[in-house]
């Protein structure tokens, strides 16, 4: 999987997808996990939705070694 840049979203306050362009991922963590990743490419930290109680297709779940993987693979990573 090539990714351009991997958005690790804490907060969805400010942050808006117009940002992204093709190739990106989002992986929402900590308090970002409270909003369902509703487009593709979209994801959420499992650890971070299930401290929260929070359930999620698994599909749609990476787990903090994934993450990794994924911050190791990306051209640039962004925390928002």
């Amino acid at each position: 999987m090539a990714v351009k840049t991997l958005w690790l979203v804490r907060k969805l306050g400010d942050f808006s997808s117009g940002y992204l362009k093709e190739g990106d991922i989002v992986i929402l963590i900590q308090d970002g996990v409270l909003r369902y990743p509703s487009r593709e490419g979209w994801f959420v930290c499992k650890e971070d939705a299930e401290a929260r109680g929070l359930s999620f297709k698994e599909d749609v779940m990476k787990s903090y070694e994934d993450i990794v993987k994924l911050i190791e693979e990306a051209e640039k990573v962004v925390v928002w």
